[in-house]
């Protein structure tokens, strides 16, 4: 029997007036557009307590969305020759530069075209079996929307090391981020425990009774009244950065589900990019550190940014 993942939304200011199923699409970044249109065509979504079966309906401020998302069976998760950004590779760890765009894994309306399926076809499906057959050698993750470095473990020997790695706060991950507002200091450390938000399930939030995430940030760029900043993880709670940075009023560029929802920059999704990764190797101990730069759409926004302050 198929398990049903049940979702609440409070709808804001920010999003009255807009329509059904792209309010959806805000906070379900994982899952295709197709696929909610679907569960609101076929009666998977409430508002305000009343099945609601129209993608083109206008939500109100105070609304309340309630959504249920099948989970999907374990799929045969196939082989696609699609184009990776291998950074390196060996026996053991495969570090590949993610796209913007891309989702890492198969999710509900989303089962092919992931980072998975290119990794499965790259590696001959000689991978890590600890995650299962949908994440095959994934070890950690970045959001869709999110452009940059992740390692990917080939065996699992190697996806050990790095998960007891990641365990113990000793991966280097640092990221590049676009921000809202200016900065008093020049740099600072965010400790505050991250877990759902009460108010809507399908967000993260600062929470009294959440884990414990640290994120340490630096001022890189002032663009008037934007900032162009490095963050640095030590911990890794799902949206970490991005609830950071909303949670001390600075919240990413592009980013619609924990700031504004438009801006007039062309940023399509939040201005974040994991740029630097280190690790110690799985077999012979040595730390190894690799970098990328942003993507074309990152830097487009930031010379633009960079042209009228």
């Amino acid at each position: 029997m198929t398990k049903t993942e049940k979702y609440e939304i409070f709808v804001d200011e920010e999003r009255k007036g807009m329509r059904l199923d792209l309010v959806l699409s805000f906070f379900l970044p994982e899952i295709s557009r197709s696929y909610i249109q679907k569960l609101i065509e076929e009666g998977n979504v409430a508002l305000d307590g009343k099945a609601c079966t129209s993608k083109k309906e206008k939500v109100k401020a105070g609304a309340v969305i309630e959504i249920a998302v099948p989970e999907p069976e374990e799929p045969e998760v196939l082989p696609q020759n699609i184009p990776l950004d291998i950074v390196y590779e060996d026996e053991d760890v495969l570090v590949v530069n993610k796209p913007r765009g891309l989702v890492v894994h198969p999710a509900p309306g989303n089962p092919d075209g992931t980072l998975v399926n290119a990794v499965l076809y790259h590696c001959a499906g000689r991978l890590s079996t600890i995650n299962g057959v949908i994440r095959p050698g994934i070890v950690h993750r970045i959001d869709k929307d999110t452009s940059g470095l992740l390692m990917i473990a080939k065996n699992d020997k190697a996806h050990a090391s790095l998960a007891g790695q990641l365990e113990v706060h000793s991966i280097t991950r640092k990221y590049r981020a676009i921000v809202y507002n200016n900065f008093a200091d020049d740099e600072g450390t965010v400790d505050a425990p991250i877990g759902r938000d009460p108010k809507n399930r399908l967000r993260q939030a600062v929470v009294p009774d959440g884990r414990r995430a640290v994120t340490h940030y630096k001022v890189l760029e002032r663009l008037g009244r934007f900032t162009y900043i490095e963050a640095q993880l030590e911990t890794g709670r799902t949206h970490q950065i991005r609830v950071h940075r909303a949670y001390i009023h600075h919240p990413l560029l592009g980013d619609a589900v924990y700031g504004p929802v438009k801006n007039n920059l062309g940023a399509e999704g939040q201005m974040l990019h994991a740029g630097v990764l280190g690790f110690n190797h799985p077999s012979t101990g040595e730390y190894m550190e690799f970098s990328v730069e942003p993507p074309e759409e990152f830097m487009k926004v930031l010379a633009k940014l960079r042209s009228t302050k």
